[in-house]
């Protein structure tokens, strides 16, 4: 099998965060990107992990390459649990300046899709934000400042601009302001300490801004280590009673990830054009699951 880290250092640029399609390699760019999607939500006769509350709380899910597999399991998954409204608009390669209204020509994200454009327009609840920190050549908004030629410059403008990304955000909303859920990133065989970092910036701004964070990158790390990479895990009660979701039952283990990428966690071979993940993914839905309950517990679901 081929370890991802040995081939990581050559494939970081072309695997980062591009997800299902690479923005520079004359597919996925913003404008080849699916629109908007509006999902609402319809009772589900599969037995629900809690009680739907009676309002079901409308949700917006944004966010890069990791958004753009997952969008259709988290939406499916809201709607199982909390008959939410649902909402998708990831764009591949982002990062948070994209999203952000002011930015123009150098943002991935249409300006009709911004956050802020869209608080207004959908009055969400929620607004879910997942983005792993993208700062390369396809991320024009973050003007070259990266992790690996900066960090500290790097989490500065990456804070401020998650800063930004919440007032835009709270100022759109107005008297219903929504919520804010950021998830948390799981780990990084290559940077570590970028990923744990990253982190703490969501922290430390849900906490100051009264929000929340969805660790779902626990849910795809070793009980062992938070922040240690890994491409498989042992196969959860619901992953054996589902033996779809556990891909090596003889170990008793299930993959997260491809051989040939460490980081995505669809296990369905990337492509030039960004779309949702179209095979079942362990990962995935471990992830979606936990924006899930993350969002039940914000709105008391």
């Amino acid at each position: 099998m081929r370890r991802p880290w040995v081939v990581g250092a050559l494939l970081a640029g072309a695997l980062l965060l591009s997800g299902c399609g690479d923005p520079r390699s004359g597919g996925g760019t913003a404008a080849d990107l699916p629109a908007t999607t509006r999902q609402r939500a319809a009772p589900s006769p599969q037995t629900s992990p809690r009680t739907p509350p009676a309002d079901p709380p409308a949700v917006l899910y944004l966010g890069d390459s990791l958004a753009m597999e997952n969008q259709q399991v988290v939406g499916r998954e809201l709607r199982r649990a909390l008959r939410a409204p649902y909402t998708s608009a990831p764009y591949s390669g982002t990062t948070l300046c994209d999203y952000l209204e002011g930015t123009g020509k150098r943002s991935l994200v249409p300006d009709a899709d911004k956050a802020a454009a869209l608080v207004r327009r959908l009055r969400p609840d929620v607004v879910v934000l997942q983005f792993w920190g993208n700062a390369w050549g396809y991320t024009p908004c973050m003007d070259g400042i990266t992790y690996d030629g900066s960090p500290e410059r790097y989490l500065e403008r990456y804070t401020a601009d998650a800063r930004r990304l919440t007032d835009q955000i709270a100022a759109a909303g107005g008297q219903r302001r929504p919520r804010i859920v950021w998830v948390l990133q799981g780990p990084d065989p290559i940077t570590p300490e970028r990923v744990r970092r990253v982190n703490r910036v969501y922290e430390e701004l849900a906490a100051a801004s009264d929000d929340a964070v969805a660790d779902a990158g626990r849910a795809v790390s070793p009980a062992s280590g938070r922040y240690t990479w890994t491409q498989h895990l042992p196969c959860t009660a619901y992953e054996r009673a589902h033996p779809e979701y556990c891909t090596d039952p003889g170990r008793g283990r299930t993959a997260l990830h491809r051989d040939d990428d460490y980081l995505h966690f669809c296990l369905a071979p990337t492509t030039s054009t960004p779309k949702p993940c179209p095979v079942r993914s362990p990962g995935i839905l471990r992830i979606a699951r936990e924006i899930t309950r993350a969002v039940a517990e914000r709105t008391g679901g």
